[in-house]
């Protein structure tokens, strides 16, 4: 079934992916984004009769309120993405991250369903296992998780309502983002060959930006059974510490160095193993394995070298 689609933020690092999968599956979608990385990462749609674009900014209801009211489906994309950005700007953060995001749902109907990405970095640690379900604990570090974690409650009061508790992403994307972990250590595998390591043994889960896209597309696809749920979406076999990841980057790029600081503790304190056996259960299976990503983004960056492909 074909349904009008709303993406905001639909020219950022996930959207650019989503957005032509989205077309391809037959669905009219139209995107607002404010365009504040100068991105051109949706040029390619231009051409598509089932796809419109809109400049503007969602925090503002006379913008958002037309644009709502043709949805059947809303997938909130626009925000400022992790914790380094939202330091920058915190004021920007809050009322991008969270007070948008609440008049958007003021302004819905019942019936108008919402996809929304959130973050499973709101674990923060984890248990003394350092593992989590989505019915663990959250004990969010950053204002970003902070935030995420208001707003999921107040979309969870929805019943028509996916939440999706994204692992941390990597991948090449039109709009890319070179600061994600996967990304910026292939990066630094690419150009630097080196990388000092803080508190190494910290684990955390991955997902390829393709298997994003392909999760949503599954719930679009299995609504009437994955409606009103939280779903964390990641690799199972890639629950990974950063030295496990390093040694997977070393494995096709053998002169990379890695080396453990002896001192010093890594600003971003998140420690935790993931389970995604929730969504698996209703048949999803992610696509694309952190090797095969790896794979990917060393011949990306052959195309790309410079700091404008980052969130800061």
């Amino acid at each position: 079934m074909a349904y009008n689609i709303l993406v905001t933020g639909g020219a950022g690092y996930l959207g650019s992916i989503m957005v032509p999968d989205l077309l391809a599956a037959g669905h009219k979608v139209t995107v607002l984004d404010n365009f504040m990385f100068k991105q051109t990462s949706l040029n390619h749609c231009a051409y598509h009769p089932n796809f419109n674009v809109v400049k503007g900014d969602i925090r503002t209801e006379a913008t958002m309120a037309p644009l709502l009211k043709g949805a059947d489906i809303v997938i909130p994309l626009a925000a400022l993405v992790g914790a380094p950005l939202c330091s920058l700007d915190p004021i920007g953060a809050t009322s991008t991250n969270h007070d948008a995001i609440t008049l958007m749902l003021k302004l819905l109907s019942k019936q108008q369903i919402v996809l929304m990405p959130t973050t499973n970095s709101a674990y923060g640690t984890g248990d003394e296992n350092n593992f989590c379900t989505e019915e663990s604990p959250l004990r969010p570090i950053s204002q970003y998780a902070i935030e995420k974690v208001g707003i999921e409650k107040e979309l969870m009061q929805r019943e028509n309502a996916i939440s999706f508790r994204l692992a941390t992403v990597f991948g090449m994307s039109p709009r890319m983002r070179i600061d994600l972990l996967v990304n910026d250590f292939t990066y630094r595998a690419v150009y630097d060959r080196f990388v000092v390591l803080f508190e190494s043994q910290f684990k955390r889960n991955y997902v390829h930006v393709r298997d994003v896209s392909r999760a949503f597309q599954h719930a679009i696809n299995n609504y009437d059974k994955m409606k009103g749920q939280i779903y964390n979406v990641g690799l199972s076999d890639a629950n990974v510490s950063k030295k496990e990841l390093c040694e997977r980057i070393h494995k096709q790029l053998p002169d990379f160095t890695y080396l453990d600081a002896p001192v010093g503790k890594d600003p971003d304190q998140r420690n935790y193993i993931v389970s995604n056996d929730k969504i698996e259960a209703t048949g999803f299976k992610p696509e694309f394995s952190l090797d095969r990503g790896i794979g990917e983004l060393i011949k990306g960056y052959r195309m790309i070298r410079n700091t404008r492909y980052g969130n800061v």
